[in-house]
């Protein structure tokens, strides 16, 4: 498979996933019944290993510098320190670890947040143990999914903030260039499509989806889809205006 003339296969090797070794997986969660079946979940799949629990925000950032995990399974309801307040110290000191939010609605409320902090996506306490495995493996890849409406109310939240596009556009006198596939990629991003909604819309294949993700995250450097959109709003490459908050046809 390429793409532009490249093999897809070699432009997506910088791929988070190694079959060879298993993904680490901290839980940080208070209650001890919650984090035993997710440590259950976990253990159960190969490919991932838990290698802590912690019970609350403060346990979660210093087992992340013990431990050494790929993914932070984050509550954000937590006595000493909050999952939000942890997932900012996570990012802001091991910027090589996903953090996972677990919240207990998925409404753009209690999403928003945890994403702003740094988390690299969501999913809601009552998920089935497979939707959790996936959702693991895909914010380990950077490639977590979210909601048109959550991707419109995050673009919303970062246009309205003066001092984060005041750094970004320190950090970026100039938007960096983008090629047409790229860029078209990345509004589909911001509308809320997956990847298969992507590939649908462009009439490309998965694989080739993630080469461009992948060259976008490179671009303006940053290391998943949440941050890839946080850092396109801020330089005014993707405006909240300009998308409406619902899934596009698929075809």
């Amino acid at each position: 498979m390429t793409v532009d003339g490249q093999n897809a296969d070699t432009e997506s090797g910088e791929s988070r996933w190694d079959s060879a070794a298993p993904v680490r997986v901290l839980i940080a969660d208070d209650h001890p019944v919650m984090s035993t079946a997710l440590r259950t979940y976990v253990d159960s799949t190969s490919g991932m290993r838990c290698v802590g629990e912690a019970r609350n925000g403060d346990e979660a950032v210093r087992m992340c510098a013990e431990r050494s995990p790929h993914v932070v399974i984050m509550d954000l309801h937590m006595p000493t320190m909050d999952g939000i307040a942890a997932t900012k110290a996570i990012r802001a000191e091991f910027a090589e670890v996903a953090v996972l939010a677990v919240t207990t609605f998925s409404t753009e409320r209690y999403v928003i947040p945890a994403l702003r902090a740094g988390a690299g996506g969501y999913i809601v306490k009552d998920a089935e143990p497979e939707e959790i495995i996936q959702a693991i493996r895909e914010v380990h890849e950077g490639l977590a999914p979210f909601s048109p409406a959550v991707a419109h109310q995050l673009m919303v939240s970062v246009k309205n903030d003066p001092s984060q596009l005041r750094s970004a556009l320190a950090r970026f006198p100039e938007a960096p260039s983008i090629p047409e596939r790229e860029l078209q990629c990345l509004q589909l991003l911001a509308k809320g499509c997956s990847n298969a909604e992507i590939a649908s819309q462009m009439m490309v294949s998965e694989a080739t989806v993630k080469v461009y993700m992948g060259r976008l995250m490179k671009r303006l450097e940053v290391r998943d889809r949440v941050q890839l959109l946080i850092r396109a709003t801020e330089l005014g490459v993707v405006d909240p205006s300009l998308n409406c908050p619902r899934r596009p046809p698929q075809h």
